[in-house]
């Protein structure tokens, strides 16, 4: 059996941290620059230089996504950011574009380099190309099953790696290259700046009469047609391990520290019950799926894993997810009293029972027995963002744990 690796997406210092501290063997990070989530909160220089000694710190990995399809604008400048990152040492840089992956080599020659699914590496030939370049790793084209992945597994040099998303929002287009978003807005998703327009509202006009707008319907499902339901695999862990998946890719460099956090602890339990025994893995299932469960999500799908999806993969009547919890905070220190300061995410109050997620994968219901302000003066409730909040729960808490409350 080959080494499973975790890998968890962080959008900013603080959801690193949870990451790292709720399971992750690497995280993958985007820079201010040349990543495709441009809406991200992403890293700045300082805030990257630091996280990767986090990570380092903790014997985590990190790697930086550089992914986009580069102009001639471009190169200049991704050249100047791959020479600083050469000097804050990321473990591998994530790209999809053989231009840049040349001035990578050029570069940053002690530094790994991945090819990333915008690359829509689909067959075991395409891997023995990026080998031979030099690649460490190649991510799965989405639209692979898994059927396929033992085949590119067996026809592969025994010590490349394949990546592969196991869980996240799906793009309506091949491997996440859409031209939708530059068509409607101008913002190009091969540049980073998707709009998401496969979640919008359609509807149907006939040339011959303007201004009249039809709904676009599906055995009166409704009109969400592009709209993918997400890709969810905690119950399949088994089989990708099995097919030589080295690594297991959470999506969502968009999501808060409590998505990373609920995500990464559970697909980490699941990898280590099944590293210890098919049958532990069988039996914690349920654990599984109800804690996969309090994460948002817009309904699940296997994707192309065991085929060619079909019309059960797409949500017609909305495009929200579905939310059974809401975020509190993450502890940030304890006091002499054993009262927890956290800034606020959401509104809560004394008397309201807080669910505190344990790294290790358990949960503790704590009632608020009191509150204080920044000021360490008393307070009934704690009605604005981000505010700085003292909490007494009754028992002490440790650094970096999540606090949530269930709707």
């Amino acid at each position: 059996m080959r080494n499973t690796e975790l890998l968890i997406p962080a959008s900013s210092l603080e959801v690193l941290k949870t990451a790292v501290l709720y399971g992750a063997d690497a995280v993958y990070i985007g820079g201010e620059m040349y990543g495709l989530r441009a809406k991200a909160k992403n890293f700045p220089k300082e805030d990257m230089a630091e996280g990767i000694r986090y990570a380092h710190a903790h014997g985590v990995k990190v790697y930086v996504t550089a992914n986009i399809v580069a102009h001639n604008g471009d190169l200049d400048g991704i050249r100047g950011y791959f020479e600083e990152l050469k000097e804050m040492g990321p473990d591998a840089l994530i790209i999809s574009d053989p231009g840049v992956f040349t001035i990578a080599k050029e570069v940053c020659p002690k530094i790994d380099i991945h090819i990333s699914t915008q690359a829509n590496s689909t067959n075991y030939a395409t891997y023995n190309f990026w080998y031979a370049q030099g690649a460490a790793r190649v991510v799965a084209a989405r639209e692979l099953s898994l059927a396929e992945l033992r085949e590119i597994r067996a026809r592969i040099p025994e010590d490349m790696e394949i990546e592969a998303f196991v869980h996240g929002a799906m793009c309506i287009s091949h491997s996440g290259r859409c031209l939708l978003s530059s068509y409607f807005t101008g913002r190009s998703a091969n540049m980073g700046a998707c709009t998401h327009p496969c979640r919008w509202k359609y509807y149907v006009m006939e040339e011959s009469r303007p201004g009249e707008f039809l709904p676009v319907e599906e055995d009166e499902r409704g009109t969400y047609i592009f709209n993918s339901k997400d890709l969810c695999m905690i119950e399949h862990v088994p089989d990708l391990i099995e097919a030589g998946v080295d690594s297991l890719k959470i999506e969502g460099r968009m999501k808060t520290a409590l998505y990373v956090a609920a995500v990464a602890r559970t697909y980490r339990r699941a990898i280590d019950d099944y590293r210890t025994s098919p049958e532990l893995y069988e039996k914690n299932l349920d654990y599984y799926r109800e804690e996969i469960a309090k994460c948002t999500y817009r309904q699940f799908t296997t994707g192309f894993y065991y085929g060619k999806t079909d019309a059960d993969a797409q949500i017609y009547d909305a495009n929200t997810y579905i939310k059974e919890y809401t975020y509190i905070g993450i502890v940030q220190e304890t006091d002499e009293r054993g009262f927890v300061k956290i800034y606020q995410r959401n509104k809560f109050s004394v008397g309201e029972e807080i669910e505190v997620m344990v790294p290790d994968g358990t949960n503790r219901l704590l009632k608020v027995l009191a509150m204080e302000d920044e000021n360490r003066q008393p307070v009934e409730s704690a009605p604005h963002p981000k505010q700085e909040i003292w909490i007494d729960f009754g028992e002490p808490l440790e650094t970096g744990w999540l606090l949530r409350r269930k709707e």
